[in-house]
């Protein structure tokens, strides 16, 4: 794939930005190799673009016609205007490479390649695929595909698609959908259509040989029709372009909903460190979507979901949900889903709680969830006071409401929601089980979100309430994140190669210049020497002995660590038997002499790490530490650098976080040291990203006096 627009020069990205715009607003289209047979793969984009509208200019190229369809052929390329927006090349794979040349020829700025055969059919197909993509860029022309199925803009009628979803109605809605897959995208379309929720945009990026799917998000996040940006990715070569959209998104308000496949196929690649060993493609993306704000979706149906109540959904301000039902049993469901995502369920107030109790039959409940019976439908002001007043709990920040079947009392329950719509202060959604299509098409016709069932509905507000809290830490750290997008360059410590370890003398001095607390160390070459260290670092206390070589990097693996040495006969010795074993178990290894280092304490083992990770660049890992990294591998992943509400969200993540608070009698670790050493550890990692390829810290060990860490491992 080509370089992304982060890494072209200056003067090239204009050219680039005016030719994606003109590719997905296109005031004229030719189709090289339009078919006379508009029910053809090569003539279906001038049928498209007939029957739906289209009131651009059209050049149907075929040396063989004299006219299609009413409209005036081109007998071949040369024979076209200087300057046409967009071309659709519907062409043999061999006939591409001379195609596009021929376009570029006359200024036009991009092509859409629909033919298949080349990186995905093998070496001979790559090959293919890497000539068309030289000879694009020496000839100035930008390719969208090969192997795509096009485009199309809903707004202005531009499809550029042979795809049979432009079949059907082109309803242009507010979203934006990008995809690698072709099929797999058109279908997600076809749902969106049968939600009433057109795509006012669709691209399908197929091969990727040049247009990516990050530069077209860029390009559709700035257009103003569109208040929401999705995407289905297969892959992504450059996780900085996914930051900086993320980053864009942000300033604009425009959430990104996001599908991507993959999340266990990459494994763990072999690595120095625990770190990088952990540090699979979609184990890092994961991390830095949630902390970037992009929301990630399991499935099509998923993603659609999340969708409509960014929609139509003011953004909550927190996670604290209301349910009201006519069923206990489904209110229970509800709440156990809400907080197995994320979500709380809080106690009403007591306020609201007697206020409800005056509206709902005596037999129904008053907590949360609030259970308004089967009374409702007698009485449908039940229903809808009682959810505005849940919904106007100061504790509450968002609302779902469940009921099943009522066929037969569809146009009062649309009205009942209607008038909730109108007066609820904060959002709500409907879960209706058994709807019948009337019903569904009524409340999407009045702007209310509605699922079919519970899950659904829980998992879509969580993405939404994680989405709205994202912005919310975004916005309090924007100072702060700009600071750190300035942070300077540390040089690789004298004497180090690359792909080698780093001396840990030379690391803890480095962790030092960040302030990020170690235990104090020596390094000595001899037992009395060590003996000396010891009274030095810990003159009323133990020490640790560790062996220092570049050849070895887990020490405890040779024997080379002796710990809690408290007087000076067992420091003696404890060097001379490191010595011997690590002689022993490695004797080609250097040992460079003994690390002298003072014993530390603390309530819990903890790590982190730095990854110089090839898509996503500087990468920064937290977990719980010791030998629990290996059994639980209970970590998350950010981008370097980390601002301090970005490292609490994400501690907030870990599975075991609960152990950082205070339980049984223990206190809590202190959090506060614990970010600030996240977000310093950060900042290592960015001001050497041009040399540093992996570190662990391992163990830290927490506190709730503040955090130490004992062993570092570094390597260039």
């Amino acid at each position: 794939m080509t370089q992304s627009m982060q890494d072209t020069p200056a003067n090239q990205v204009d050219q680039q930005a005016n030719a994606l715009q003109r590719m997905l607003q296109p005031n004229s289209i030719a189709i090289v190799g339009a078919s006379s047979d508009l029910n053809k793969v090569s003539g279906r984009p001038l049928k498209y673009l007939l029957e739906k509208g289209y009131k651009g200019a059209i050049y149907p190229i075929n040396p063989k016609a004299k006219d299609i369809a009413g409209v005036a052929a081109v007998p071949d390329i040369a024979s076209l205007p200087d300057g046409v927006d967009l071309a659709v090349v519907v062409l043999p794979a061999e006939q591409i490479e001379a195609t596009v040349i021929e376009l570029a020829k006359k200024k036009i700025p991009v092509a859409v390649v629909f033919a298949s055969g080349f990186g995905e059919m093998g070496a001979e197909g790559k090959a293919m695929e890497a000539s068309l993509q030289q000879a694009a860029q020496k000839a100035g022309i930008r390719i969208l595909g090969p192997n795509c199925l096009g485009l199309f803009n809903a707004f202005n009628r531009a499809i550029a698609t042979f795809s049979q979803y432009a079949d059907g109605e082109m309803n242009a809605g507010p979203v934006g959908f990008i995809s690698q897959s072709g099929a797999f995208g058109t279908a997600i379309c076809a749902l969106s259509r049968a939600r009433q929720m057109g795509f006012g945009f669709f691209v399908n990026t197929g091969n990727e040989v040049d247009i990516s799917v990050m530069e077209l998000m860029q390009e559709m996040l700035a257009l103003p029709a569109l208040k929401v940006c999705s995407g289905y990715l297969e892959g992504l070569n450059n996780g900085h372009a996914l930051a900086a959209v993320a980053e864009q998104a942000m300033q604009l308000d425009k959430p990104i909903v996001l599908t991507k496949v993959g999340r266990f196929g990459a494994g763990a690649r072999a690595a120095a460190s625990h770190t990088g060993s952990l540090a699979g493609e979609d184990r890092v993306f994961d991390g830095l979507v949630q902390q970037k704000g992009i929301v990630r979706a399991r499935n099509e149906e998923h993603m659609l979901d999340i969708v409509e109540v960014l929609l139509h959904c003011e953004r909550p301000t927190g996670k604290n949900l209301a349910i009201i039902t006519q069923s206990g049993g489904a209110g229970v469901l509800l709440a156990d889903r809400a907080e197995e995502v994320g979500l709380s369920v809080p106690a009403l107030g007591e306020t609201t709680r007697k206020a409800i109790a005056q509206v709902i039959p005596g037999f129904g409940a008053t907590g949360n969830p609030v259970d308004v019976t089967a009374q409702f439908v007698a009485q449908p002001s039940i229903l809808t006071e009682s959810t505005i007043i849940a919904l106007n709990d100061p504790d509450i920040d968002v609302g779902v409401v469940w009921l099943q079947l009522m066929h037969g009392f569809t146009d009062k329950l649309l009205e009942v929601f209607a008038e909730i719509k109108s007066r609820a202060k904060k959002p709500f959604v409907v879960v209706w089980v058994s709807a019948s299509e009337k019903a569904i098409a009524g409340l999407r016709e009045r702007g209310i979100v509605v699922f079919r069932n519970g899950d659904a509905a829980v998992d879509a507000l969580a993405a939404v309430a994680q989405y709205a809290q994202a912005r919310r830490r975004w916005q309090a750290d924007l100072d702060l994140s700009q600071k750190q997008a300035n942070l300077g360059r540390q040089q690789r410590p004298t004497g180090v190669e690359p792909g080698r370890p780093v001396p840990t003398v030379q690391a803890l001095a480095l962790l030092k210049a960040f302030n990020i607390h170690s235990a104090q160390a020596e390094l000595v070459t001899s037992a009395e020497a060590a003996v000396e260290a010891a009274k030095r670092i810990a003159p009323s206390g133990s020490v640790a002995l560790k062996i220092e070589s570049m050849e070895v990097l887990h020490k405890t693996d040779v024997g080379g660590v002796a710990l809690n040495l408290s007087s000076d006969d067992a420091v003696r010795q404890a060097f001379l038997d490191i010595t011997q074993r690590v002689t022993k178990a490695k004797p080609e290894a250097r040992q460079d002499g003994i690390l002298v280092q003072a014993m530390s304490s603390g309530r819990v083992e903890f790590i982190l790490g730095l990854k110089h990770d090839s898509v996503f660049g500087m990468v920064l890992m937290m977990g719980l530490g010791g030998v629990w990294i290996e059994v639980l591998k209970d970590v998350v992943f950010c981008q370097c650098p980390v601002t301090p509400a970005e490292a609490a969200d994400a501690l907030g993540r870990l599975k075991g976080a609960a152990l950082l608070e205070a339980f049984r009698g223990q206190p809590a670790v202190n959090k506060e040291a614990l970010i600030q050493t996240i977000v310093s550890l950060s900042q290592l990692g960015k001001a050497c990203e041009d040399w540093l390829s992996e570190l662990d810290l391992n163990p830290i060990l927490l506190s709730d006096k503040g955090l130490v860490a004992v062993d570092v491992a570094m390597v260039a």
